[in-house]
């Protein structure tokens, strides 16, 4: 079952609102001897998350079928650059990659359980409840958590407040439908922020000599400036003119701490392809999402901030998220 963006939670009575986890969505399910996850793309997750498919191997129910979404904690947070290492060919990669940093499925719907195989026609508030006493029957279950989900349209705004990092914002569902896969039967919210951003470097647009996009920094606690992403919405009509300015304040070393192009399994030969700028420049970026603190998507760009000193942009603008391991401790009714 998909999801549909909106700008803002639904009012009114029958909804029941949970965190969107920042991972891999997966339907997990064990018949007999067999365990299969698919993500989705429907291609099957199982050889990468070995350590998964053991733990639901090893549960007393030997049938059911279970709508999550596989996450990996490192440390306080949910790492998604170790959910993609995950994806590698070697299967003694994927082993070492289990060994430093286990995964976790998080479980927010149960579509089959032991008493019910067609648990998915039933309405939400039905397979809720078919859900907690599943989870509940397991025991303590490390690797396998429950999502939290209430009724509480100020609880879903509190989420939704902290949202931005581990959780990637609010999912709605109606109490009173059923599972509707492949239909975009969902609302998903995100929590929509602005940062202030020294503009350290960009590319040109390929096989042009215009600006494509700008590398985005923020000053660290050790005062070097950090490179925190991108934007790349540059109008057509601008970008001759941009491409000028940024030219008169091209100078190395553009980003004094993390820089772009670093090493990393995507990246390509453009990824180190940017020309540096002394930092004079600001701009107002809009974002949904940080991770490892970068923004994990393109950026919107707001506005221009002459007003604004570069060393006034810092890492404190990015808001401390909710912790997801705390979050998970107990269900919220």
């Amino acid at each position: 079952m998909e999801a549909r963006q909106v700008d803002a939670l639904p009012q009114g009575p029958g909804w029941q609102y949970e965190p969107k986890w920042d991972g891999f969505r997966c339907i997990a399910s064990r018949d007999g001897r067999k365990v299969e996850l698919v993500g989705r793309s429907g291609k099957s997750l199982a050889r990468y998350f070995p350590d998964i498919v053991e733990v639901l191997m090893a549960l007393k129910p030997m049938r059911f079928t279970i709508d999550g979404e596989l996450v990996i904690p490192v440390g306080k947070s949910l790492s998604f650059d170790a959910l993609q290492l995950r994806l590698h060919p070697s299967a003694k990669r994927v082993q070492k990659l289990v060994a430093e940093a286990p995964a976790m499925l998080i479980a927010f719907d149960l579509l089959r359980s032991p008493d019910d195989p067609n648990l998915a026609t039933q309405p939400l508030a039905e397979r809720r409840t078919a859900l907690e006493r599943f989870h509940e029957s397991l025991g303590t279950q490390p690797q396998l958590r429950l999502s939290p989900a209430t009724t509480r349209r100020s609880q879903a705004e509190k989420w939704l407040a902290r949202a931005g990092g581990d959780l990637d914002g609010v999912v709605a569902k109606r109490l009173d439908e059923p599972y509707r896969p492949g239909e975009r039967a969902m609302l998903k919210i995100k929590n929509m922020r602005t940062a202030d951003c020294v503009v350290g470097g960009f590319r040109y647009a390929a096989g042009s000599k215009q600006v494509g996009s700008l590398l985005l920094g923020l000053y660290n606690d050790q005062g070097l400036l950090d490179h925190v992403g991108f934007t790349s919405g540059i109008a057509d009509s601008e970008r001759a003119a941009l491409t000028r300015k940024l030219e008169k304040v091209r100078g190395a070393p553009g980003f004094t701490g993390d820089a772009p192009g670093g090493p990393s399994r995507w990246a390509t030969e453009r990824s180190a392809q940017w020309e540096p700028l002394k930092p004079k420049l600001v701009v107002e970026v809009r974002y949904d999402h940080v991770t490892g603190n970068r923004f994990r998507h393109g950026t919107r760009l707001v506005r221009w901030r002459p007003d604004k000193a570069p060393k006034q942009c810092t890492m404190e603008q990015l808001q401390r998220e909710a912790s997801p391991l705390r979050l998970m401790r107990k269900t919220v009714g």
